[in-house]
């Protein structure tokens, strides 16, 4: 079934944190949810802060700079700035880690974290884009793959390695453009990406009939940190990565 939203335009961001701060608290014990001055039943009244924005991203299990898109905050450059080369690489590495033990998903995550903490290199171009694209669910979801360095082809492999849902490279672009209409199945392959359940991005979409709630498999999630780790490595380090001993 394709997303219905609330109303035909894409919602304020105010809308889509509130989205979020309700379905981040089903569930949770009296005395774990966010105060009740910070969760109005429809939007946020007030700017977020960043301190809020990192809470909130740490309690639905996406990133603080996902957040920042959502609540259509600016991301640092530092942030933006990628490998293109390594974006093609990403594939192999997600093959390599969801055959892995757990162990050995843990080696290849502290040695990724080691290596991102090295002397930064400088890529050619620079900063990159996260796409031009029309305001919309599609857009925001593709372009939360592109803050993990995925352009559209290495997306639709990752994501098919990820969660068994088969695009082309051209669906991607066309889910960011707005002109393919996301459902549930769509909604199960960026949600196994982004390491999150697909009722949270049904949830954060508008989606009147949500997929069946499902938290994805632990290699799965694994995995999806591990694509963050990895996100400004060159492309030399993901192939050393991908081919590191168990």
């Amino acid at each position: 079934m394709a997303v219905t939203m609330d109303s035909p335009e894409y919602p304020n961001p105010d809308v889509l944190l509130a989205r979020l701060m309700r379905s981040s608290e089903v569930g949770l014990p009296q005395g774990n949810a966010f105060p009740k001055e910070e969760h109005p039943p429809n939007r946020v009244e007030e700017p977020p802060t960043d301190e809020f924005l990192s809470r909130l991203a740490e309690r639905v299990g996406l990133q603080s700079h996902d957040l920042f898109l959502i609540a259509g905050r600016v991301i640092p450059d530092d942030a933006l700035r990628f490998d293109e080369e390594a974006s093609r690489e990403l594939p192999q590495l997600v093959k390599r880690a969801l055959a892995l033990p757990a162990s050995g998903r843990q080696r290849l995550r502290d040695r990724a974290r080691f290596l991102a903490e090295l002397p930064p290199t400088v890529f050619p171009g620079g900063k990159r884009s996260l796409g031009q694209y029309p305001p919309g669910f599609g857009s925001l979801l593709v372009r939360m793959l592109a803050l993990r360095n995925l352009g559209w082809s290495s997306a639709a492999k990752v994501m098919y390695l990820m969660s068994g849902v088969y695009l082309s490279a051209a669906t991607i672009g066309a889910v960011g453009r707005g002109v393919k209409e996301l459902d549930p199945e769509l909604l199960n392959g960026f949600a196994a990406v982004l390491g999150v359940p697909d009722d949270l991005l049904a949830s954060l979409t508008g989606m009147n009939q949500s997929p069946v709630s499902r938290r994805h498999r632990e290699e799965v999630i694994e995995t999806a940190a591990l694509l963050w780790d990895v996100r400004h490595l060159a492309a030399g380090q993901v192939r050393q990565l991908s081919h590191m001993e168990d």
